[in-house]
């Protein structure tokens, strides 16, 4: 048996998966048996040069839509910056790790864990799906046997399946009617026109990758494949929305606290409207499950 595996655990999720010995057993037991499992029985089609192929064209058409909008757009860096609470994340102690690498705003210096944890926030979940859908579409578009081949590689390659299962949980995560809310309102006005456009694209990439993705995993409706998570999402949702309004506010106040919009007669100080909206980051962390 040569089945191996390195784990980096996130220091916020040591208490919640290894504070109680019974859950610390739980989770260990997991990870030992996915790799007895792993090493006892290979996967064939994992050997197959064509099925790797056909990943390899599913990625690099996927990047290539992904960096279209990251990297090729000079304003988005704007608009992560104003609809994710970034800013505010950088003066939260969860890492070990400043958020970026040197003082510059810009997305070369941000690390990758802050980057996905202010999308996460916002219920964008963005790096984790935007271009999947994209590059699964047109796939399908160039035959009408490629449908087939995705659904046959969805029910036999485990590793397939894995990617499209993780891409559907993210979806599920995701809450494009809260994300426009923190678009809506934490948008500074001569930048409305810009934070629409992307919103746009976000929207149809999105609708875009739902609509693939069930059509592979043949659900009606995302994770009907796992109702125990399906049934979690839900219910972690009568939470987390009235979090999210909650740190908008708050972050919308603190902001115009910060450019000197605000009524300074309001009974809150910075500091206060600051340590309000950290827990609220910490309420969403922990209740989304998902940080970076």
């Amino acid at each position: 048996m040569e089945g191996r595996i390195k784990i980096t655990e996130q220091g916020e999720v040591l208490a919640s998966k290894y504070n109680l010995p019974d859950l610390a057993l739980y989770n260990l037991e997991k990870v030992a048996t996915a790799v007895i499992q792993a090493g006892l029985l290979p996967n064939s089609l994992d050997t197959v040069d064509c099925w790797r192929d056909i990943m390899e064209d599913l990625a690099n058409r996927s990047r290539q839509v992904y960096r279209g909008l990251i990297y090729e757009e000079p304003e988005f860096a704007n608009f992560f910056h104003q609809v994710t609470p970034i800013e505010e994340i950088s003066q939260l102690q969860i890492s070990s790790r400043p958020a970026r690498r040197s003082g510059k705003k810009d997305l070369d210096s941000l690390r990758a864990i802050p980057w996905v944890f202010g999308w996460t926030q916002s219920r964008f979940l963005l790096p984790a799906w935007f271009g999947v859908g994209t590059a699964l579409t047109e796939f399908l578009a160039e035959n009408p046997e490629h449908l087939n081949l995705t659904q046959f590689l969805y029910q036999k390659w485990s590793f397939f399946k894995m990617i499209i299962s993780k891409v559907e949980m993210t979806l599920a995560k995701t809450d494009l009617q809260i994300a426009a809310q923190y678009v809506q309102e934490l948008t500074n006005p001569d930048f409305r026109d810009h934070s629409q456009y992307f919103f746009s694209q976000i929207l149809a990439e999105y609708q875009r990758t739902c609509n693939v993705v069930l059509q592979i995993s043949q659900h009606e409706n995302l994770l009907d494949g796992d109702p125990d998570l399906q049934r979690s999402v839900a219910l972690r949702n009568y939470s987390i929305v009235p979090l999210g309004f909650i740190q908008i506010s708050l972050l919308k106040r603190l902001r115009q606290y910060t450019n000197q919009c605000l009524d300074l007669r309001s009974p809150y100080s910075k500091n206060e409207l600051l340590r309000g909206a950290l827990l609220t980051v910490n309420g969403i962390a922990a209740g989304m499950r998902n940080t970076g």
